[in-house]
C-alpha cells in the first residue's frame, strides 16, 4: 500500500493532467505488451503491435532498447517519465536527454540490482556519449509503434475521465474528488491509501499532487519511486461521464434490484445528495433509502460524508463505471453487492 500524506496546503494544490502523458502511456504500454492483462481491452492492440514488429526491424530494435529499462514488474527508472505538462512527446524526450549523470547512475544502478543490464547503459550521460540521444530516438519510435494505434481512443478516454473528475470536484470539492478515487484509493484524512505492490509512505510536504489518468495503466495506480521528485499519482482510467442513464438497457436493475439501482442512478444524476433528497426523488421511505445507500456504500459504489447535520452521498468512479454498463464490471460487482431490492 502507498500512503500519501497530505497537509492543508497539499489539499489546495491537487491538479489533474488534462491530456495523456506520452511517456507514462509508453511505459505502461510496454508493460501491457508482454503480459496477458486486459485481454478484452488490449488483446487486439497487442496482436496489431506484434504484427507490425514482425515486419519492422527498426521498431523491433527500438522496443528492445526500451524493454531493457522497463521490466513488466518491479522498479522502473524515474528519469523515463519526467513531468512535462506542455510540449508533448518532443519536450519530454528533451527532458530525458537533459537528465543529470549522477541521477542516471543512481537510477540505473538500482535497476541493475534487480536485473542484468547491457554495457551501453553504464555509459549513459558521460561526456561525448550519444546514448541518451539514441535512447530518446528509440522512445520516439516505440511511441509510434505502441501508442499511435490507440492514441485517439486514449485521448477521448482521458478527456472523459477529466470531465467526470471535474464534475465531482465542482459538486463536492476536493474531499469528494479524493473519495471518488475508490476502489483504487481510499481517503482516510489526512492520508490517501492507494492500492500498491509495495508498502511505502509519501509525504507531500506542501508540494501538492498531480493526478495523471492513464489509458494503458492497468488495475492499480503507479507513482515515481523517488519521493524527492514532484509527487505524481498515475491511475487507470476507469469510467466515462454519463450522458444518460438507462437502467433497463444495461441490466443494472437485474444485478442490484430495481430500487437499489434507482437509488444509485439518482445519486449519479444529481451529484452529492442527502438521504432525504434521494428518498424523495426515488419515491421510497427514508429508512429504505438509508438501507439502500448503506449497501451501495459498503459495495464501494457510493461515498458518503457528513456536512454539518447532513450526510451527502456521491457516486464513486466504480459506481459510474457500473452505470456505464461495462459487462466485466457488472460480473465483478455481482459478487460484491447483492441483488435484493
Amino acid at each position: 500500500m502507498l500512503r500519501i500524506h497530505f497537509t492543508t496546503h497539499d489539499l489546495q494544490n491537487i491538479r489533474i493532467s488534462r491530456r495523456p502523458d506520452p511517456l507514462w502511456e509508453l511505459v505502461c504500454a510496454t508493460c501491457r505488451l508482454v503480459t496477458h492483462q486486459g485481454p478484452l481491452e488490449f488483446g487486439a492492440w497487442r496482436r496489431s503491435v506484434r504484427e507490425r514488429l514482425a515486419t519492422d526491424p527498426v521498431a523491433g530494435r527500438a522496443l528492445h532498447t526500451l524493454q531493457t529499462l522497463v521490466p513488466p514488474v518491479g522498479y522502473i527508472p524515474d528519469f523515463l517519465t519526467p513531468t512535462v505538462l506542455e510540449g508533448g512527446l518532443p519536450a519530454a524526450l528533451e527532458e530525458i536527454q537533459a537528465t543529470p549523470p549522477g541521477r542516471l547512475r543512481h537510477e540505473l544502478g538500482r535497476l541493475a540490482a534487480a536485473r542484468p543490464l547491457p554495457g551501453w547503459t553504464t555509459a549513459l550521460g558521460r561526456p561525448g556519449d550519444r546514448g541518451l540521444r539514441s535512447l530518446a530516438k528509440a522512445l520516439e519510435i516505440s511511441a509510434t509503434t505502441l501508442l499511435e494505434p490507440r492514441w485517439a481512443h486514449a485521448r477521448r478516454a482521458i478527456r472523459d475521465e477529466v470531465d467526470l473528475r471535474s464534475r465531482v470536484l465542482l459538486d463536492g470539492g476536493v474531499l469528494a474528488l479524493l473519495e471518488s478515487l475508490r476502489p483504487l484509493a481510499r481517503w482516510r484524512a489526512p492520508v490517501l491509501e492507494v492500492e500498491y505492490p509495495t508498502h511505502r509512505d509519501l509525504y507531500l510536504e506542501g508540494r501538492g499532487l498531480l493526478l495523471v489518468p492513464s489509458y494503458f495503466c492497468w488495475r492499480r495506480p503507479t507513482a515515481l519511486a523517488d519521493p524527492a521528485l514532484g509527487p505524481v499519482l498515475v491511475y487507470p482510467v476507469t469510467a466515462r461521464p454519463l450522458d444518460s442513464i438507462t437502467l433497463n438497457d444495461n441490466g443494472l436493475d437485474r444485478l442490484l434490484g430495481r430500487t437499489r439501482a434507482s437509488v444509485l442512478a439518482e445519486v449519479a444524476r444529481g451529484g452529492p445528495r442527502t438521504t432525504s433528497e434521494v428518498a424523495t426523488a426515488v419515491g421510497i421511505a427514508l429508512p429504505s433509502a438509508t438501507y439502500q445507500l448503506t449497501v451501495l456504500r459498503d459495495g464501494g459504489l457510493v461515498a458518503s460524508r457528513r456536512e454539518g447535520q447532513y450526510v451527502r452521498h456521491s457516486v464513486t468512479i466504480m459506481g459510474h463505471r457500473l452505470l456505464d454498463g461495462e459487462e466485466g464490471e457488472l460480473q465483478q460487482m455481482g459478487q460484491t453487492v447483492g441483488g435484493t431490492p
